[in-house]
Formats: C-alpha cells, structure tokens, sequence
C-alpha cells in the first residue's frame, strides 16, 4: 500500500494560514498525503505580507524533482510564484512528467496568487506575462480570484457578460479549464464559474456568505482541495463542488475563533477523523 501524494508548489506563511502551511493542512484533511516545494519564504501574518524573500530558482526546481521522481503524485497545485526565474524553473522542472506517458501526473492546478488581503504584490509585475507564456498551457485548471482574472484578461468584471469574456481571454492562454472564483463578490451567496477552453459556461457553484473575518489562505485551500480530489479520480466539476463545501464547512468552523490580530484561518481540520487515503 501506499500513500496518495499530492505536491504544493508554494510561498511560506509563518503564521499558518495561507500558502504551503495552507496546502499541507488541507490536503492531510481531505485525506491525502502532502509533499512540497517552496518558492518563496514570507514575513506575514494576519495583519499583513511585510516582506517577500524568493528561493533560488535552481533550488525550486530541485524540490520539484526529488517529489516527482521519488513520490511519483498524479496532480500537483501551484501557487505562488514570484519572479521570472522561479516561473521559468517550475515550467521545465514539470513539463517532462506531464509529456511522459509513463508518469502518473495527469492534473496542475495552477492558482494565480498575485497580490495579498493586504494589498502586498505577491507577484513581480514583469512576471505576468511569463505566468501567461509557461504556466497556464500546462494547468488543468486554473482558479483567478476577481482580480486575479482582471490582470489576466485585463477585463475589468463589473457584470455576468465580462466574467464571460474574461474567461475566454483566460482560456485562450491554454487553460483547457477556468474557474473564475467570486469570493470578493459582495451579497449573501458567494458563485464560483467553470467556463470550459472555449470560454463556456460549464457550471456555476454558489454557497451562502459565512460570516467571518477569518478569511486568510482561503483561495490556497480551495486550490488545495480540488487538487487533492482531482488525484482520487474524482471528476473535475464534481472535485470542484467537493473542494466548494469544504472550504464553506472550514469557514463556517472557524468562524469565531481568534487567531491573531487580523483576518485569521479556517479551521481545516473541522473534520479531525478524515481518515488518510492509501493505494
């Protein structure tokens, strides 16, 4: 027997929430078995993101490597990813697993993470362009906040027709799939769009707004989720509505638990008998 090994390409959050810690905790949650690769080590908390510190591009790919050969995980999710050089080694470090048919990675969920709650850029403007170009023609799937999907389609989303042309905008990068989510939509449901290549609608999720200031690393989590659910085989529409309802049952979890003096986590491990998933 063995483990089902999911890997997280990802910054690091000191405080717990959001990013690699994010990503370790939700997928040992949803009952897989997390391995990662760090791009960046942050100064953050609750409050804020104070400082970005890179790892060396060479190293990350390095990381990527030892996981892919050694643990062999069928979906891998990315996240942050800050300069040219960290996106360039990412991209080369993953494309010969994803065109050996012998390797059993079959899923890159590609989470655009650009800037914090904050407001601090978690992404080198320069760097845009070749997220575009590297990343997003290898990703299954790619999951933009509002304004992630608004610097990548350079659509600004102030009604249903622009999410769709943005999504179009998106997939003609190469996404075969989109999800544009709506976490910073303002109402009591918050609706997540899966537009297919072509810019299609595929299918809407919606959940009731929790309650909360506990909000940090949600978008890690919900990235996470799906990437975890994608490497047990389950169909993707339906590992996007699974990831959905555990991140609203996180949040709802950790709606009134102080941690910090800012927007605290979810509580991942609301669920604490998920037993682990073996092969």
């Amino acid at each position: 027997m063995n483990y089902l090994p999911v890997l997280s390409i990802a910054g690091s959050d000191p405080s717990g929430g959001a990013g690699i810690q994010a990503d370790l905790k939700t997928i040992s949650a949803l009952g897989g078995y997390a391995a990662t690769a760090i791009t960046a080590v942050t100064v953050q908390n609750t409050v804020g993101v104070m400082e970005v510190h890179c790892v060396p591009a060479g190293i990350v790919a390095g990381q990527i490597r030892a996981v892919m050969d050694d643990l062999c995980p069928k979906a891998v999710k990315l996240g942050m990813v800050n300069d040219v050089a960290t996106i360039i080694a990412v991209a080369d470090a993953l494309a010969p697993y994803l065109h050996d048919k012998t390797h059993p990675l079959r899923h890159v969920v590609v989470d655009p993470v650009m800037v914090s709650t904050s407001g601090h850029p978690l992404m080198m403007p320069e760097a845009v362009e070749a997220f575009k170009v590297n990343l997003m023609p290898m990703a299954t799937l790619v999951t933009p906040n509002m304004p992630e999907a608004e610097v990548l389609s350079q659509i600004r989303l102030d009604g249903e027709d622009a999410f769709d042309k943005a999504a179009l905008r998106i997939a003609a990068l190469g996404c075969p799939n989109v999800l544009i989510k709506g976490g910073h939509s303002d109402g009591r449901e918050k609706t997540d769009r899966l537009y297919d290549c072509q810019g299609r609608l595929m299918r809407s999720y919606s959940s009731p707004t929790v309650d909360t200031r506990n909000t940090h690393g949600t978008g890690c989590t919900f990235s996470a989720a799906i990437t975890t659910l994608l490497a047990m085989d389950v169909p993707l529409e339906e590992a996007i509505a699974g990831a959905k309802d555990y991140l609203t049952d996180a949040l709802r979890a950790g709606a009134h638990v102080t941690v910090g003096h800012g927007h605290g986590p979810v509580n991942h491990f609301y669920n604490p008998h998920k037993q682990q998933i073996m092969i």
